[in-house]
Protein backbone atom coordinates (compact mmCIF):
# COMPACT_ATOMS: atom_id res chain seq x y z
CA UNK A 1 0.00 0.00 0.00
CA UNK A 2 1.22 3.70 -1.02
CA UNK A 3 1.38 6.03 1.89
CA UNK A 4 -0.04 9.53 0.87
CA UNK A 5 0.68 12.54 2.71
CA UNK A 6 -2.34 15.22 2.73
CA UNK A 7 -2.67 18.59 4.64
CA UNK A 8 -4.46 18.12 7.82
CA UNK A 9 -7.50 19.49 7.04
CA UNK A 10 -7.64 17.96 3.81
CA UNK A 11 -6.83 14.70 5.48
CA UNK A 12 -8.60 14.77 8.44
CA UNK A 13 -12.07 15.86 7.11
CA UNK A 14 -12.24 13.08 5.24
CA UNK A 15 -11.22 10.65 7.85
CA UNK A 16 -14.62 12.50 9.84
CA UNK A 17 -16.81 11.72 6.22
CA UNK A 18 -15.52 7.98 6.37
CA UNK A 19 -16.19 7.54 9.84
CA UNK A 20 -19.62 9.14 9.70
CA UNK A 21 -20.55 6.70 6.95
CA UNK A 22 -19.49 3.98 9.24
CA UNK A 23 -16.52 3.36 8.36
CA UNK A 24 -13.02 2.15 10.19
CA UNK A 25 -10.20 4.17 9.35
CA UNK A 26 -6.72 3.25 10.24
CA UNK A 27 -4.53 6.54 10.53
CA UNK A 28 -0.72 8.02 11.46
CA UNK A 29 -1.46 11.21 13.72
CA UNK A 30 0.49 13.60 13.71
CA UNK A 31 1.98 16.50 16.76
CA UNK A 32 3.44 15.58 20.12
CA UNK A 33 0.05 16.05 21.84
CA UNK A 34 -0.44 12.62 22.64
CA UNK A 35 2.78 10.98 23.87
CA UNK A 36 3.63 9.08 25.53
CA UNK A 37 0.79 6.90 24.81
CA UNK A 38 0.32 7.77 20.53
CA UNK A 39 3.94 8.69 18.96
CA UNK A 40 3.12 11.44 16.58
CA UNK A 41 3.82 10.30 12.62
CA UNK A 42 5.31 7.23 14.44
CA UNK A 43 2.15 5.17 16.00
CA UNK A 44 -1.08 4.39 13.81
CA UNK A 45 -4.41 4.75 15.27
CA UNK A 46 -7.37 2.73 14.13
CA UNK A 47 -10.69 4.72 14.48
CA UNK A 48 -14.48 3.79 14.42
CA UNK A 49 -17.36 5.77 14.83
CA UNK A 50 -18.27 6.60 18.06
CA UNK A 51 -21.37 4.92 19.66
CA UNK A 52 -21.02 6.31 23.30
CA UNK A 53 -18.53 8.54 24.63
CA UNK A 54 -16.20 7.98 27.97
CA UNK A 55 -14.23 10.00 30.29
CA UNK A 56 -10.85 8.32 29.09
CA UNK A 57 -11.68 7.66 25.59
CA UNK A 58 -9.03 9.13 22.55
CA UNK A 59 -11.51 10.94 20.34
CA UNK A 60 -10.88 12.30 16.75
CA UNK A 61 -12.98 15.75 16.86
CA UNK A 62 -13.43 19.31 15.05
CA UNK A 63 -12.41 22.03 17.61
CA UNK A 64 -11.87 25.91 16.17
CA UNK A 65 -12.05 24.41 12.69
CA UNK A 66 -9.55 22.11 12.94
CA UNK A 67 -9.35 18.47 14.29
CA UNK A 68 -7.39 17.16 17.08
CA UNK A 69 -6.90 13.63 18.40
CA UNK A 70 -6.96 14.24 22.42
CA UNK A 71 -8.38 12.42 25.33
CA UNK A 72 -11.53 13.09 27.25
CA UNK A 73 -11.29 14.02 30.58
CA UNK A 74 -14.90 15.57 31.17
CA UNK A 75 -18.46 15.02 30.20
CA UNK A 76 -21.47 17.75 31.35
CA UNK A 77 -24.61 17.18 29.30
CA UNK A 78 -23.73 17.54 25.23
CA UNK A 79 -20.04 19.39 26.42
CA UNK A 80 -17.15 17.12 25.88
CA UNK A 81 -13.63 18.24 27.53
CA UNK A 82 -10.95 17.24 26.40
CA UNK A 83 -6.94 17.41 26.88
CA UNK A 84 -3.60 15.87 25.27
CA UNK A 85 -1.52 13.26 27.20
CA UNK A 86 1.59 15.40 26.21
CA UNK A 87 -0.07 18.74 27.23
CA UNK A 88 0.71 20.31 30.46
CA UNK A 89 -1.88 22.87 29.57
CA UNK A 90 -4.64 23.73 27.87
CA UNK A 91 -8.33 21.97 27.46
CA UNK A 92 -10.91 21.94 24.51
CA UNK A 93 -14.41 22.11 25.45
CA UNK A 94 -16.37 20.81 22.37
CA UNK A 95 -19.98 19.06 21.62
CA UNK A 96 -20.55 15.62 21.34
CA UNK A 97 -21.58 16.01 17.78
CA UNK A 98 -18.04 17.47 16.94
CA UNK A 99 -16.75 14.31 18.04
CA UNK A 100 -15.98 12.22 14.73
CA UNK A 101 -14.29 9.03 16.03
CA UNK A 102 -12.66 7.04 18.74
CA UNK A 103 -9.88 5.58 19.02
CA UNK A 104 -10.08 1.53 19.23
CA UNK A 105 -6.20 0.47 18.76
CA UNK A 106 -2.91 2.01 18.89
CA UNK A 107 -0.46 0.05 16.49
CA UNK A 108 3.41 0.61 16.56
CA UNK A 109 5.59 0.00 13.43
CA UNK A 110 6.66 -3.09 15.02
CA UNK A 111 3.03 -4.35 14.48
CA UNK A 112 1.97 -4.64 18.55
CA UNK A 113 -1.51 -3.52 18.67
CA UNK A 114 -2.79 -2.70 21.86
CA UNK A 115 -6.08 -1.36 23.11
CA UNK A 116 -5.98 2.33 24.32
CA UNK A 117 -6.03 2.69 28.14
CA UNK A 118 -8.35 4.89 29.04
CA UNK A 119 -5.64 7.00 31.18
CA UNK A 120 -6.62 7.33 34.91
CA UNK A 121 -3.59 7.32 36.42
CA UNK A 122 -1.57 9.27 33.86
CA UNK A 123 -4.84 11.75 34.21
CA UNK A 124 -4.11 11.62 37.83
CA UNK A 125 -0.48 12.76 37.73
CA UNK A 126 -1.28 16.04 35.80
CA UNK A 127 0.83 17.96 38.00
CA UNK A 128 3.70 15.60 37.82
CA UNK A 129 3.52 15.27 33.83
CA UNK A 130 6.25 18.07 32.83
CA UNK A 131 8.86 15.69 35.27
CA UNK A 132 7.62 12.35 33.85
CA UNK A 133 7.55 13.51 30.37
CA UNK A 134 11.13 14.76 30.82
CA UNK A 135 11.97 11.46 32.15
CA UNK A 136 10.31 9.78 28.94
CA UNK A 137 12.60 12.06 26.57
CA UNK A 138 15.34 11.21 28.37
CA UNK A 139 15.23 7.20 28.45
CA UNK A 140 14.03 7.02 24.92
CA UNK A 141 17.11 9.52 23.61
CA UNK A 142 19.48 6.80 26.00
CA UNK A 143 17.47 4.04 24.12
CA UNK A 144 18.08 5.43 20.66
CA UNK A 145 14.84 4.96 20.04
CA UNK A 146 12.46 7.39 18.28
CA UNK A 147 9.66 9.17 20.03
Amino acid sequence: MAKVILPNDLMLGEVSQLLHEGREVVMTPKGNSMRPFIRGEVDNVRLQQPKELKVGDIVLARFEGRYILHRIIGIKGDHVTMMGDGNLQGVEQVLKSDVSGIVVEIITPEGEKRKPSRGRIWRLLLPFRKYLLKIYRKWNRIRGKQI
